[in-house]
């Protein structure tokens, strides 16, 4: 027993005493390493005027970078934004050949049926996609005349019969008045929306005194309901010389048994048009009675290409911005390396002393990679905060939203600390390798 109890006691006292030797070990070290901190703070204050026009440089170079990239994704938001608004989130449903062809092996190209009225309001009632909205639309004619007691328009109006999600879909906003609820949809009721063109000529740009006045669209009198804001011009024609009827007022008066319906679907997020596109598929098959061999006789358009097209223009103007900030860094690199030569040359006795002293070579490697380091992080902080302030500068120029890009802050701070290395390596080296007793020698 007493033997177990004399072999607990040394191995616990040899524990103690190697804990206690690990503990001051790392003590010494830690000490060492931030006292070589220490000094080449010291050093960077010595020298403040040196040290700040090489950090302005640097922090030249990390606002380009920082700035230029938050300002390019503030406007690529706002863009993404406005897109969206305008119908870039949304997809078209269409026959997969609408005019008659020859295919590769010369045989004539079956020209698919149209999208007929059942079919379009079977695809709405059976999709059910998550925040996702169907419209339905056909035209009426691209030439009608729209009057007002004496006043009257060109007959170059287009008249598109809608649905109640056809405005969402298509971006367009009310001005005055209201847009059509679902039960009008499907009435015989003549009520329409006109576009502020229409409001232009008849009611001399009221929007308020058009809500409730009847007009005659070619020989059928409807009544105004609401009014829209003006969308500008599309390959169409100009959107705003446009009259909106309800669906079934198309159906009846510009009817056929071959008729067309376009379906429009449009979600929240342009990031789930690829999902609500599969769906999409499977619920048009099923409607349109495909078996599973049959291919698609319907295609589908996104409307998203000039905003991928953007998004491609974006990312080379993104490295564009980095190679032109990395040659700015490049040029303070230099800079720094510079200084930090100089700075070995007069501090020669100095590191002799130190050496003197016991300072060992990883010492002095240390204490200037330290000093090139700092003097680049604190120019990176500095460039870092100006290009958070530009990028929110373009932000409000633009109406965009502002966020702070923590992805290029990253980027800002580790491309500081590989400059700041890179720049002080070859000096560190060249002042650990000095000769202590030439070092003191030197004058």
């Amino acid at each position: 027993m007493q033997y177990f109890y004399f072999i607990a006691i040394y191995s616990a006292n040899k524990f103690i005493f190697t804990f206690q030797k690990d503990t001051n070990l790392f003590y010494f070290c830690f000490m060492n390493y931030f006292e070589s901190m220490l000094l080449a703070l010291e050093s960077i204050r010595a020298n403040l005027l040196r040290s700040m026009l090489t950090l302005m440089i640097i922090a030249v170079g990390i606002t380009c970078l920082v700035g230029i990239l938050t300002a390019i994704d503030s406007i690529l938001f706002s863009m993404s934004d406005n897109f969206n608004r305008l119908g870039a989130n949304a997809f078209n449903i269409k026959p997969a050949t609408e005019e008659l062809g020859v295919t590769d092996k010369g045989k004539k190209q079956k020209v698919a049926e149209p999208i007929n009225f059942n079919q379009a309001m079977d695809f709405k009632n059976a999709y059910n996609y998550s925040l996702a909205k169907v419209s339905i639309d056909t035209y009426g004619t691209n030439n009608a005349t729209v009057k007002h007691q004496d006043k009257k328009t060109n007959p170059n109006v287009r008249l598109i019969g809608i649905d109640e999600n056809y405005l969402n879909t298509s971006a367009y906003e009310v001005d005055a008045g209201r847009n059509f609820t679902g039960s009008e949809i499907m009435s015989t009721g003549y009520k329409a929306i006109i576009g502020s063109e229409i409001v232009d000529l008849l009611f001399n740009g009221n929007a308020e005194k058009a809500i409730g006045q009847l007009i005659y669209i070619n020989s059928h009198r409807f009544l105004v309901i609401g009014t829209l804001k003006s969308k500008g011009a599309s390959t169409g024609g100009s959107n705003d010389r446009s009259v909106f009827i309800t669906l079934y007022s198309a159906k009846a008066l510009y009817g056929y048994s071959d008729k067309a319906y376009n379906v429009t679907v449009s979600v929240s997020e342009s990031r789930d048009i690829d999902n609500a596109i599969n769906q999409a598929i499977g619920t048009m098959r099923n409607v349109r009675k495909l078996k599973i061999a049959d291919p698609n006789d319907f295609k589908i358009t996104k409307s998203d290409g000039i905003l991928n097209q953007l998004k491609s223009m974006t990312t080379s103007l993104r490295w564009g911005t980095i190679i032109i900030a990395l040659l700015t860094l490049l040029g303070a690199s230099i800079g720094l390396m510079n200084i930090m030569l100089v700075s070995v040359t007069e501090r020669t006795r100095e590191i002799g002393v130190r050496k003197a002293l016991g300072a060992t070579r990883t010492n002095i490697r240390f204490q200037f990679l330290v000093e090139a380091v700092v003097i680049c992080l604190i120019g990176g902080l500095a460039g870092i905060i100006l290009g958070i302030l530009m990028g929110f500068g373009v932000s409000m120029l633009v109406g965009g939203k502002f966020f702070i890009p923590w992805n290029w802050i990253a980027l800002g701070f580790t491309v500081c600390i590989i400059v700041g290395l890179v720049s002080g390596l070859y000096p560190a080296v060249k002042a650990s390798r000095l000769d202590p007793i030439e070092a003191l020698r030197y004058e």
